[in-house]
């Protein structure tokens, strides 16, 4: 099974840029669609982002459409997720998860990183 790991959190005031990264360890990494999640505190996990297998795809929540951006490197066994403009309602804990197949989606997702806290400030 494939491990994600997480990294790229931190504080950062609005208006400011994160780069959040995600490692993977496996083979089946690059043969699947990849994604970021967020939660906030006393909310539910939401969608934020997905990207295909090979990259060509990709899908962003209305919330964060225009200021992030998912990419892969699967050379690196890698998936990174640019924040740009950040808003304090973009504050919660941010999860890398595996889809169990090749294309885009919002569900189906089995594999699951730790997280990694973002923090914006007013």
């Amino acid at each position: 099974q494939v491990q994600l790991v997480e990294s790229g959190g931190g504080l950062v005031q609005a208006g400011d840029s994160l780069r959040l990264s995600c490692a993977a360890s496996g083979r089946t990494f690059s043969s699947r669609a990849m994604g970021w999640f967020r939660q906030a505190p006393g909310k539910e996990r939401e969608f934020v982002a997905a990207i295909s297998w090979d990259g060509g795809s990709t899908a962003y929540a209305g919330s964060v459409k225009g200021r992030f951006t998912i990419s892969r490197d699967n050379a690196k066994n890698r998936v990174t997720l640019q924040m740009n403009s950040l808003k304090p309602e973009d504050t919660a804990v941010y999860y890398c998860a595996q889809r169990r197949s090749s294309s885009l989606g919002t569900r189906e997702y089995d594999n699951w990183g730790q997280g990694t806290q973002v923090t914006v400030s007013s």
